[in-house]
């Protein structure tokens, strides 16, 4: 994307922009001086995340409000990246720099070889532009292979060739940092940086300036470093030395959503569903079912918790499920999208690959996830639905009925069942909602009786995602 065009009446030289009145000043007092402006108004400091605004967002706001380079620590999918990316929006929307600056010289205050000879030749004539804070953001994704060239710099060879003398400043090709002068600088993963390359990151947390090789260059940096790092990396492993910790100013937890409300709502903030030629209506026990299931994933002992279980992971389940229905209504030609109970089966493809297992085979997978989803199933029908109809539809199957359910079947199979079991009627009418579709009908029929199936009330036998519920004694 690319960056806001500069408005025109802005100060095209030195000598117009110090006409103008511009004072400079360091990104950390920016950054505090807006996020004041913020507060004082009753403003977030960023609407991106969610579940954070009495926890994570209150610690940010006193770090820059302290001046502080920030870590956050944090398992995947707790939107550390998201969090460091919202900072942006603190910057000033427009900064004056000396054109063509490879570090984004101030022009009252040049740092680099090419900003000073350029100011003491050209004096109030030196040209100026201006940078969008868009611009004022660089993000590293940390590696064992990560080179002090990419973060600090080195010695550029083809300006070498081209006649510069090695020990010549105007011959170094500048790294991510000092090109993140006047900026924000972020690292993920900080702890992955191999130890020899965090030494050169010393030098820039605490007196702010880097060194290039064997090169007598002091860049005196104005820059905002943040970090992420997975706790176990940066506490118990070993991996990020000890004088770089000492060096970052706060140190913040996250965490993952503490409640189902906001995890779904997190989910139907960033779930990308299919285009679909007929409305998609998610019922809410899906919702609460989809999240539910992250939920119960933290907290089992078949899950490894050391990685975590991302919010990813929910997204992602949900718009399987979605996916799922989709592909039914397809071939069923239903009026409306309406996830069921048996799209749950497809979470196994969206959950593989997001579960560290601490099983002993690696086959058992499909089992515990199997397993997650029928948790959070059950504990969703147990805590929403009060089924004072209960014993009359358990009743009724002691009638010799036999339902089958699937993800295979049309909408009108479903009420089929409702006109021939009349004690289904009332409780599905419920937990559907007033004025439900028949594919929200249908959804509920599946969610009421594998409730009682897992409040071992039916019996079912099952073969993928299709069904057949029967009494218990049969």
């Amino acid at each position: 994307m690319n960056a806001p065009v500069a408005p025109s009446d802005l100060p095209t030289t030195l000598g117009a922009l110090r006409a103008s009145g511009y004072r400079p000043r360091s990104v950390h007092d920016e950054l505090r001086a807006n996020l004041e402006v913020r507060l004082i108004a009753g403003q977030p400091l960023t609407t991106a995340v969610l579940g954070y605004d009495d926890s994570v967002l209150p610690q940010l706001e006193t770090a820059l409000l302290a001046g502080h380079d920030v870590i956050l620590l944090g398992e995947r999918g707790q939107a550390k990246t998201r969090i460091i990316r919202a900072l942006v929006e603190l910057l000033d929307e427009w900064l004056p720099i000396i054109a063509g600056s490879p570090v984004r010289d101030d022009p009252f205050a040049p740092i680099s070889a090419f900003g000073r000879d350029l100011v003491a030749e050209r004096g109030d004539e030196t040209p100026v532009e201006w940078v969008h804070r868009s611009r004022r953001f660089a993000e590293k994704l940390a590696s064992p292979d990560t080179s002090m060239a990419d973060l600090i710099g080195d010695v550029d060879p083809i300006k070498v060739a081209s006649g510069l003398y090695l020990d010549d400043p105007r011959a170094l090709a500048y790294g991510l940092v000092p090109k993140s002068n006047r900026g924000i600088f972020a690292i993920n993963e900080l702890p992955d940086l191999a130890e020899r390359i965090q030494v050169g990151l010393l030098n820039v947390l605490e007196e702010r300036d880097v060194q290039i090789r064997s090169h007598l260059v002091r860049l005196d940096l104005d820059v905002v470093v943040v970090a992420t790092a997975n706790p176990e990396d940066y506490t118990n492993r070993g991996r990020l030395i000890t004088p770089l910790k000492d060096r970052f100013g706060s140190q913040i937890r996250t965490h993952y959503p503490y409640d189902l409300v906001t995890e779904v709502a997190i989910i139907h903030q960033e779930a990308t569903l299919p285009a679909s030629p007929r409305p998609i209506r998610v019922p809410w026990f899906i919702d609460d079912i989809v999240a539910r299931v992250s939920h119960v994933a933290r907290a089992s002992h078949l899950i490894s918790q050391r990685s975590g279980v991302s919010v990813r992971l929910s997204i992602a389940n949900y718009e399987i499920v979605v996916a799922s229905a989709l592909r039914r209504t397809m071939r069923t030609h239903d009026e409306a999208v309406v996830p069921r109970v048996s799209d749950l089966a497809a979470l196994v493809q969206s959950t593989q690959g997001k579960l560290e297992f601490d099983t002993v085979e690696d086959t058992d997978s499909d089992q515990v996830i199997a397993a997650l989803v029928a948790l959070a199933v059950r504990q969703c029908f147990s805590e929403h639905v009060l089924l004072e109809e209960a014993p009359a539809i358990v009743e009724a199957f002691h009638a010799e009925v036999i339902v089958h359910t699937g993800d295979d079947l049309p909408d009108r199979d479903y009420l089929a069942v409702l006109a021939a079991m009349s004690a289904l009627e009332a409780p599905v009418r419920r937990v559907a909602g007033p004025g439900a579709t028949d594919g929200e009908l249908a959804a509920a029929v599946e969610f009421i009786l594998e409730g009682l199936y897992l409040t071992k009330r039916l019996a079912k036998d099952a073969t993928g995602p299709r069904a057949l519920y029967r009494a218990r004694n049969r």
